[in-house]
């Protein structure tokens, strides 16, 4: 059985972007993926989706969302485990 790589972040730390287009942001972690190394953050990597109507979403169109990044491509600033 493969064990699961230990992430250095959890949900809710505020991060640093360390590479690619948005070096530099920061914004909070919304969700971890251990299985695949990446995480979520607010506002950062945002990607358009084309979205089809739904009940929710009558219209439908594009949608700007979060895509995931991977772990080693951010820093933690400040854990959520400190500010408890």
């Amino acid at each position: 059985m493969a064990m699961r790589p230990k992430l250095h972040v959890r949900t809710g730390d505020t991060v640093q972007i360390l590479s690619g287009k948005n070096r530099g942001s920061k914004g909070k972690v919304l969700e971890v993926y251990p299985k695949t190394s990446k995480v979520l953050v607010e506002g950062v990597n945002l990607i358009k989706k084309s979205m089809r109507p739904t009940e929710d979403n009558p219209d439908g169109g594009i949608v700007e969302r979060e895509a995931p990044l991977h772990a080693s491509n951010v820093k933690v600033l400040e854990s959520s485990k400190e500010s408890e």
